[in-house]
């Protein structure tokens, strides 16, 4: 975030695909996670404060995260439109993959109708509302940090381990579990250049992969 708000970097989106992890938001409720620290390890999931804004959440294996390292300063600077933005790219990719989602209003995140997942009417028409993807963020000086989580092929079991972002009355679902298949996080990665020029407005030619690549030493000569 330093080597960007400084100049030293232009607009960079980060995608990955975590190990297992749960992490607590700014006005997160410690009795949302419903495991043990010490249950968690022994699942092989890590419990981590964040400075995003929301509640609990859950990463893992099969979900594609995806973090924006943009400054939205001078001409993109409201944050219901960059929220909307994120929104858009999860939606974008999820119809890649027949399925269609939408947003609801009173709710963060991307939503679908498990009863009729290739269509979208609104959450008013929905039988059984799911969350598909998740949103928390933090900007500092119009810097964005944090960003989006699309479940691809996520064992959404992990999800019972905690009350995914505080929310009690709706499910969470996932690609695979609507459609009966899902290819792999990295393709999806390596195919969403259009798709994230498209919403958020970033010139970005191709996602690059840099599996392989010693990572430490990429940010520790960004952070010089």
């Amino acid at each position: 975030m330093e080597a960007r708000a400084e100049g030293r970097i232009g607009d960079v989106i980060l995608l990955l695909e975590h190990d297992h992890v749960v992490t607590l938001g700014r006005s997160a409720d410690p009795t949302n996670v419903l495991l043990a620290r010490e249950t968690l390890a022994a699942r092989g999931a890590d419990l981590v404060a964040t400075g995003r804004g929301g509640d609990v959440t859950y990463h893992g294996p099969g979900q594609l995260v995806g973090y924006p390292i943009l400054d939205l300063a001078p001409d993109r600077c409201d944050v219901r439109r960059y929220v909307r933005s994120l929104a858009e790219v999860m939606i974008e990719l999820a119809r890649d993959h027949h399925v269609e989602a939408g947003v609801v209003d009173g709710l963060i995140g991307v939503w679908v109708d498990r009863e009729a997942p290739t269509e979208w009417a609104g959450a008013p028409w929905a039988r059984d509302l799911a969350k598909l993807g998740a949103i928390g963020v933090r900007l500092s000086r119009w810097i964005t940090m944090h960003g989006f989580a699309l479940n691809v092929s996520t064992d959404l079991e992990a999800f019972g381990w905690i009350v995914p972002c505080g929310l009690r009355d709706h499910g969470v679902t996932s690609i695979r579990e609507l459609t009966g298949a899902a290819p792999a996080v990295r393709e999806v990665a390596i195919g969403s250049a259009p798709v994230l020029r498209r919403a958020l407005g970033v010139p970005i030619a191709a996602v690059e992969d840099l599996a392989g690549l010693d990572l430490e030493a990429i940010e520790a000569e960004l952070a010089r």
